[in-house]
């Protein structure tokens, strides 16, 4: 090599002295440390070392190192500074040096590195910089950081010089190939698989080294690379996968040498070779034709085959069977997407008649071994284009439906059928076809009689694949004529409403409701009238218990197709009928059975919130007629109170709820405000007018006072649900006397009900009042109203139950009251009257409320605030618990249980090791609540803070054992599924346990509760394992 002297040398002397006093690989100065100043100047003035020459001149190898090093630091930070000429006289240098020891080498390339990025570097330096690197420099001896700077220099050039390195022909990939070959590092082949990768896609010249640069990339496949244990870098196996395979399948060129590679992996006993040769397979199959695949079909399928075929022997893996399908797949989508001219054959054809012919006579076999790995290979097949589907199916499907009538039993009936309803879903991919065209068409008759002899099979099984089946030919635009489709709708009705079996009658509807939109006309003028029928029909010598399971059946599936509105509009009359018979008729007290209609009418109300004018239309015609019937019966009973008329009952008004608050929370605000307009008016001044059938006996007064009105009052829980669902910006008329009006009755009545629903209501327009003066003055005459209730008198409960809800409305949005509020709730813990009520109350602030106060209702809920809560709160729950006297201790663990129970884990897991002692103390406590509740909060922790949990085993071990003899079941179940949590925690901690758990969960595996029981084995087997090898 050359000396380090000569004009480029003198011209460049960085600065530092010699004699290695340098501190550092830097020699003298560290480039970080150098003024923005002197780093522009730092090449154009050298300082002398001892003996009058410079770093760069010295003869000493290694002083030459640690000046260049230095010169490659400033570089590095101040390359954007540089000029063109300037860059010029340091390309120069560096090739030069790149001819010096080895030991400068590493310097020269950071140098490099640092010019690859200038902006301003001239024509042609690039190529020369790089032809430099591929003549002087042996890469694959460097360290790794060298060789990555190597590949960062081809990098940077590659991405701004390219028009100059493509004009290196093949010259510049046969320079690339000596320096990838041999690499090692996973952290350089990501680079240089990126490299091979653009040079493929961006149209560099292979010229004649296309097999060289896929054997020095395809050696590393396929990938085995296990990362180190904490590796920093964070390179993974299936990083390396990826990139060496977006290599391999970038370009049809490597196929003649790649494919041959393929097979051979494929049909290895590494299931890892497999998987990923696999899935190359299938990527390369997106760019190659049938030129590149001609050759090697055979064996292509011949080793596809292997796979599921051999997985009915237990003998192969699900994962490597689906990628073979998928590969497959893959392949016939390939052959189908070739252009063919006139003299070249058709691979396609030659292809599938090779898979039909070893596929079909499997599918004829008498002991029907071999039929799903074979129809799974011609279903992955058929699936890849319209072409295939047609080639596959002309000549599967009749003998499948042959098949299908040779075979008596059952099982292979539903075998088959599984088989052809895979051949129908794949029809769903393309749509319409053309009769001409379409297996399937011409095949119409057998096939559907094939479906519809399995809906009448006694085989619950066999019906509930022929119901599938039935959905898919349905969905299948111009399939079944009308004379299938009535037929179909007579199948449905049958299986829905007389089959024994719930399964069946289940699929029956759904398949209803999916059918539905599709056949509107034909559903509603058919299926709604027998539905209809049955629904009205009185059966002499039919048992209650089964007429009633009858009607159940008829009212579910009424709503299951209920989807289209034309069909909504013909199916809500039957259910308001159906509704209004039950309340009149001989049957007004079976309570059960109204709701029924309800929840039948809330399926279908949230149905109708997909389409606005199907929502309208239910909202205007539900709506007032629930109102209208409710009002009916309550006046009524005002007038006649013992004839107890079953739609004035909680559980039916309960019901009622959430069909009016669905059928509300998606109007416009525009068809809101119309609707309110009629709502409130009816309850706060008896305005009937829009009511349908409103010839009321006398007034309707439900604010009023009086023991008469009760019935009335009741209906304050439909005005809730109606309200409390309209969207944030609809106005209330009148809603201050609304507001006094509710919080009076919240206080003053004695029904529970009553009160519960009218605090509630009053909670839910608070929360979406807009903040200013008369939020705050109808807060203000709450609490006035709250306070002496709290304090004394017979309705202190209603009084709580105000407050709850109050509260709860108020944290949910954040107002400034919700921490008087809060406070006054923790004060009442310590009454030993209120205190249990008030506790449980903080689970009611902190849940989800199903009827009002959520965000499917339009409330203002803040995020967060569950959070916000506990840490305001979980304080004073601490400090009262440790003030308290021992008779309201436990209220104050059930209220921090409760809240805890509510808290996202991440949180809690955070606040644990302050609040675990109050957690163990909990368990103690014997109310029922605070134990189940407790037992919920530990049973997560124990998964996700083992470290903290094992700290107090021993505590947690006694306690939970104990509650596995607890007299609740619940109980009993939530402590064995802590009990079996524990087993989490660090083994070395819970050896000494293991024998104690052990002898202790053997008397809950006699429980006389089975769930109890299932609890118990599942634990007390994880404490068997405990320690073994393997764990």
């Amino acid at each position: 090599m050359r000396t380090a002297g000569g004009p480029a040398a003198a011209a460049l002397g960085a600065g530092c002295h010699g004699g290695g006093r340098g501190r550092g690989r830097g020699g003298g100065c560290g480039a970080r440390h150098l003024r923005p100043g002197l780093r522009g100047r730092a090449a154009g003035r050298p300082r002398r070392g001892g003996g009058g020459r410079s770093c760069l001149e010295n003869t000493d190898p290694r002083t030459r190192g640690r000046g260049i090093q230095l010169l490659s630091q400033v570089l590095l930070q101040c390359y954007s500074l540089l000029q063109e000429k300037e860059v010029l006289h340091l390309v120069l240098f560096y090739e030069n040096r790149l001819q010096d020891h080895h030991l400068v080498i590493p310097s020269v390339l950071q140098g490099l590195r640092a010019l690859s990025m200038c902006e301003v570097l001239s024509p042609g330096l690039a190529v020369s910089v790089l032809k430099a690197i591929f003549q002087e420099v042996h890469v694959q001896s460097l360290l790794q950081l060298d060789r990555h700077t190597v590949y960062s220099i081809i990098t940077n050039f590659m991405g701004t010089r390219e028009e100059e390195l493509k004009g290196l022909g093949a010259d510049f990939t046969f320079g690339f190939i000596q320096v990838m070959d041999g690499e090692k590092d996973p952290r350089n082949l990501l680079v240089a698989f990126q490299i091979v990768h653009d040079l493929i896609t961006k149209n560099y010249a292979l010229g004649p080294f296309v097999e060289e640069l896929f054997e020095v990339t395809s050696c590393y496949f396929p990938i085995d690379f296990t990362p180190p244990p904490n590796d920093p870098h964070g390179i993974q196996r299936e990083d390396l996968i990826l990139s060496l395979r977006a290599v391999l399948a970038s370009t049809p060129q490597f196929a003649e040498f790649l494919l041959p590679l393929l097979i051979e992996k494929m049909d290895s006993d590494l299931q890892s070779a497999k998987l990923d040769s696999l899935q190359t397979l299938t990527a390369c199959c997106a760019i190659y034709g049938q030129k590149e695949l001609q050759e090697f079909l055979p064996s292509l399928w011949s080793s596809l085959r292997r796979e599921p075929l051999l997985q009915v022997f237990q003998t192969a893996s699900e994962k490597v069977e689906a990628e073979c399908l998928a590969a497959l797949h893959a392949l016939s989508a390939c052959l189908s997407c070739s252009v063919l001219s006139s003299d070249t054959e058709d691979l396609l054809d030659s292809f599938l008649s090779s898979i039909l012919q070893d596929c079909r006579h499997h599918l004829c076999e008498p002991d029907m071994k071999l039929v799903w790995p074979s129809a799974k290979l011609l279903q992955a097949a058929a699936g890849a284009s319209l072409r295939t589907y047609h080639r596959v199916t002309s000549s599967v499907l009749p003998l499948l439906l042959e098949q299908y009538t040779k075979h008596p039993q059952s099982s292979q009936r539903r075998t088959i059928l599984e088989m052809l309803l895979g051949f129908l879903e794949l029809q769903q991919k393309w749509g319409h076809v053309e009769e001409d065209e379409s297996t399937l068409l011409s095949l119409r008759a057998p096939v559907c009689s094939v479906v519809f002899s399995a809906l009448t099979d006694p085989s619950v099984q066999l019906q509930l694949v022929g119901i599938r089946a039935l959905t898919v030919l349905g969905s299948l635009q111009g399939f079944l004529s009308p004379s299938d489709l009535e037929l179909v709708v007579d199948h449905l009705i049958r299986l829905a409403l007389h089959e024994e079996d719930s399964q069946s009658s289940k699929a029956a509807m759904e398949a209803a409701g999916s059918l539905a939109p599709n056949y509107p006309k034909v559903f509603s003028g058919r299926m709604v009238p027998r539905l209809e029928e049955e629904l009205q029909s009185e059966r002499e010598g039919e048992s209650p218990r089964d007429h009633r399971s009858l009607r159940q059946r008829c009212l579910q599936a009424l709503a299951a197709v209920s989807i289209h509105t034309s069909i909504v509009r013909e199916t809500v009359p039957v259910l308001l009928q159906h509704l209004r018979k039950v309340q009149k008729g001989s049957e007004a007290g079976n309570a059960q059975d109204m709701v029924s209609v309800c929840q039948s009418l809330h399926r279908v109300a949230l149905q109708c919130q997909r389409d606005a004018e199907g929502c309208w239309y239910y909202h205007q015609t539900v709506v007032p007629c629930l109102l209208a019937m409710a009002v009916q019966a309550a006046m009524q009973e005002s007038a006649h109170p013992l004839l107890g008329k079953a739609l004035l009952k909680e559980e039916v008004l309960a019901a009622m709820v959430p069909v009016i608050s669905a059928a509300t929370t998606h109007l416009s605000p525009e068809l809101a405000a119309q609707s309110v307009s009629h709502v409130v008016p009816l309850f706060l001044e008896g305005e009937v007018s829009f009511l349908p059938q409103n010839s009321f006996p006398c007034s309707f007064q439900p604010f009023e006072d009086g023991e008469c009105l009760e019935a009335q009052r009741r209906l304050v829980v439909l005005l809730m649900a109606f309200v409390c669902s309209l969207p944030r910006d609809v106005a209330i008329p009148q809603q201050e006397r609304l507001l006094r009006e509710l919080l009076a009755l919240s206080c003053s009545c004695n029904c529970p009900f009553t009160a519960t629903t009218a605090a509630k209501c009053f909670a839910g327009l608070v929360n979406k009042h807009p903040a200013g003066q008369q939020l705050d003055e109808i807060l203000q005459l709450a609490v006035n109203r709250m306070e002496p209730g709290l304090a004394e008198g017979p309705r202190r409960t209603q009084a709580l139950t105000l407050l709850l809800w109050v509260t709860k409305a108020l944290v949910l949005r954040y107002h400034p009251l919700s921490s008087w509020l809060t406070d006054k709730l923790l004060g009442l813990l310590g009454d030993t009257e209120l205190g249990p009520a008030a506790a449980d109350g903080f689970s009611l602030l902190m849940a989800e409320s199903p009827d009002v106060l959520h965000k499917g209702c339009h409330a203002d809920v803040r995020i967060m605030f569950r959070q916000r809560f506990f840490t305001d709160n979980i304080p004073k729950l601490v400090q009262g618990f440790h003030g308290a006297g021992p008779d309201v201790k436990a209220n104050y663990l059930k209220g921090l249980s409760h809240v805890l129970n509510h808290l996202p884990k991440p949180v809690l897991v955070t606040e644990l090791p302050t609040l675990l002692s109050l957690l163990l103390e909990a368990l103690s406590c014997s109310d029922r609540v605070v134990q189940l509740s407790t037992l919920g909060c530990l049973q997560p922790l124990l998964l996700e803070a083992p470290q903290i949990m094992s700290l107090h085993v021993d505590t947690l071990v006694t306690k939970f054992l104990s509650l596995t003899s607890s007299p609740t079941m619940a109980v009993r179940i939530a402590a064995l599924r802590c009990a079996h949590a524990l087993t989490s925690l660090p083994t070395t901690v819970l050896l000494p346990y293991k024998a104690r758990v052990i002898r202790a969960l053997a008397k809950p595996l006699d429980d006389k509760k089975r769930l109890v029981r299932k609890e118990a084995v599942a634990a007390r087997g994880e404490w068997f394992l405990l320690g073994s090898p393997g764990r």
